[in-house]
C-alpha cells in the first residue's frame, strides 16, 4: 500500500521481531556481545533484562541465528508459566533427546548424559528461557540446579534468562540469592536516546529499501522519540501508522503533525512527557520511575488496541 508511494520494498516498521532489523546500539552490540561471549566460553549462567518493547527478542533471535549457524543445540522456551515438570518436558522436546522414565532423576541422569556425549563431540547446548521474570521461585530453582551439569573446568549446559526489570527485583530476594550468585554475566536492553531513534528510524528504512530521499522530516522524528520515550515498538507504531496516514495524504515527507495526530489516536499524549534539561540525581531517580509506570501504562493500552490504520478507525 504505502510501501510503493515511499519507495520501499517492504514495510520498515512490522512489530515481528525479524533479527534483520535488529538495530546496533552500543547497548545491543555489548548484550550481544556478552551472550556470545558467554555461551563461546561455557559460563552457565547469563542474564538478559530490559523494559518491555526495548527489543530483547529481536536480540534473541540474532543470537539464534548465530547458533544455528555453529550448529549449536538449542531449546526455546517461551511459556514461563509452567510447573517443574513441564520444564523438563520442554528441554527434553525441544533438544530432541528420546527418554522413557517420567521420573526427574532418570530425566537429569539421561540429560546429563546427552550434554556429556556433545561436550566429548566438541559441541555447546543452550537453554534460552523467555519471560523468565513469570518464573515461580520451585522452577528458578530447578534451573540452578542444571547448572550443576559440569565437568571439572567447564558447565555442560549454558542458560540465557531473558525478562523484564522485574526478573532483577525477583532474584534479589534472599531465597533466590543462590541463584542470583550463580549468574556470570548480566546483560541489559535499554531505550533509544533522541539521536538513536534517527539511527533506528534511518536505518530500518534503508533495510527496506529507501533509496535517501528524506521518508521523515527532522522534527516528526523528534516527535516519534518524544511520544515514544525511545520505546522501540512504539516507535514502529508510531511510525506505520504516519506513514500510512501520510500516503493517504499525498504527503512526503510525513510531517510532524501526522506524528501528533497518530498519539492522539493512540493516547500517547495523555501520558505527560519527561521534561528535558539537567535534572539533579534525586530528580533523575524520580523521572525515571515516573517514565517506567508511564511506559508500562502506555504498553498495556496498546496491547487492548486495534491495529488498524486510524484513519480507518475514524471512519
Amino acid at each position: 500500500m504505502y510501501q510503493r508511494f515511499f519507495g520501499l520494498r517492504e514495510s520498515p516498521f512490522n512489530v515481528n521481531p525479524d533479527p534483520r532489523y535488529l538495530f546496533m546500539t552500543r547497548q545491543i552490540q555489548e548484550a550481544l556481545a556478552g551472550l556470545t561471549y558467554g555461551i563461546q566460553n561455557r559460563k552457565g549462567f547469563i542474564m538478559l533484562t530490559g523494559e518491555v518493547g526495548t527489543g530483547k527478542t529481536t536480540l534473541l533471535n540474532r543470537l539464534l541465528g548465530w547458533l544455528r549457524g555453529q550448529r549449536v543445540a538449542t531449546a526455546y522456551i517461551f511459556n514461563s508459566r509452567l510447573e517443574v515438570n513441564h520444564l523438563f518436558d520442554f528441554i527434553m522436546s525441544d533438544f530432541d533427546i528420546p527418554y522413557e522414565s517420567q521420573e526427574k532423576s532418570h530425566v537429569l541422569l539421561r540429560l546429563n548424559q546427552w550434554l556429556l556425549e556433545r561436550y566429548r563431540a566438541g559441541e555447546t547446548a543452550v537453554l534460552i528461557i523467555d519471560e523468565a521474570q513469570n518464573l515461580s521461585n520451585e522452577v528458578l530453582e530447578e534451573i540452578r540446579l542444571l547448572t550443576n551439569l559440569e565437568t571439572a573446568t567447564e558447565k555442560l549446559l549454558q542458560i540465557v534468562l531473558t525478562g523484564q526489570p522485574e526478573l532483577e527485583e525477583k532474584l534479589r530476594q534472599p531465597q533466590l540469592r543462590q541463584v542470583r550468585q550463580r549468574i556470570t554475566i548480566s546483560c541489559r536492553t535499554a531505550p533509544l536516546s533522541l539521536d538513536e531513534t534517527f539511527g533506528y528510524i534511518g536505518e530500518r528504512l534503508r533495510i527496506a529499501g529507501a533509496n535517501g530521499e528524506p521518508v521523515f522530516s527532522k522534527e516528526a522524528i523528534q516527535m516519534v522519540h518524544l511520544y515514544s520515550r525511545g520505546i522501540p515498538r512504539v516507535v514502529n507504531l508510531l511510525c506505520e501508522h504516519s506513514m500510512i496516514n501520510a500516503y493517504v495524504d499525498s504527503l512526503r515527507p510525513v510531517p510532524a503533525h501526522l506524528v501528533e495526530e497518530v498519539a492522539r489516536e493512540f493516547k500517547l499524549d495523555e501520558i505527560a512527557p519527561v521534561a528535558g534539561g539537567a535534572l539533579s540525581s534525586g530528580q533523575q531517580t524520580a523521572n525515571t520511575q515516573v517514565l517506567l509506570d508511564n511506559v508500562n501504562e502506555m504498553l498495556g493500552r496498546l496491547r487492548h488496541i486495534n491495529a488498524t490504520p486510524s484513519r480507518e478507525r475514524k471512519s
